[in-house]
């Protein structure tokens, strides 16, 4: 796989319509998207020559997504301040290049806005998972 350029990790809020459509958040110009899924151990003093032993499919997954940049786009403005302050789950689709598509129901754990006198206004966001996370992989 060559390397892939950061700007193109997407990460997108849902409008909550039928069909729902995703909107790219605006200005996200440093993004993270970590997966980690935690283990249930089952070791005991008769595992394998003292060998830690884990209960498969036993542990919690999540998802959780962080990213900073500058408002561009007042839609995607108003969803995202709309889920924060309503604390509501929000859906949202995080694109990676070569790799693939996550989908699902995210919590804004924080929301922060910034800015320099003499510069533009920033923000940051940290999502959480809120239920189910649906991978699909990148065709090719």
């Amino acid at each position: 796989m060559a390397g892939q350029r950061g700007r193109d990790v997407l990460i997108s809020i849902g409008d909550g319509e039928a069909p729902e459509a995703f909107l790219v958040v605006a200005g996200i110009r440093a993004k993270t998207i970590s997966l980690t899924a935690g283990l249930v151990e089952a070791t005991t003093a008769q595992s394998a020559d003292g060998w830690r032993e884990v209960i498969a499919h036993a542990g919690i997954k999540r998802a959780e997504v962080a990213g900073s940049g500058v408002f561009k786009d007042a839609q995607s403005d108003a969803l995202l301040r709309a889920a924060y302050f309503g604390g509501a789950t929000s859906r949202f689709e995080l694109a990676i290049p070569d790799f693939g598509v996550l989908t699902g129901p995210f919590a804004i754990t924080e929301l922060t806005y910034g800015g320099e006198h003499e510069g533009e206004a920033t923000f940051a966001i940290r999502l959480a998972s809120a239920g189910v996370v649906i991978f699909e992989a990148a065709e090719g």
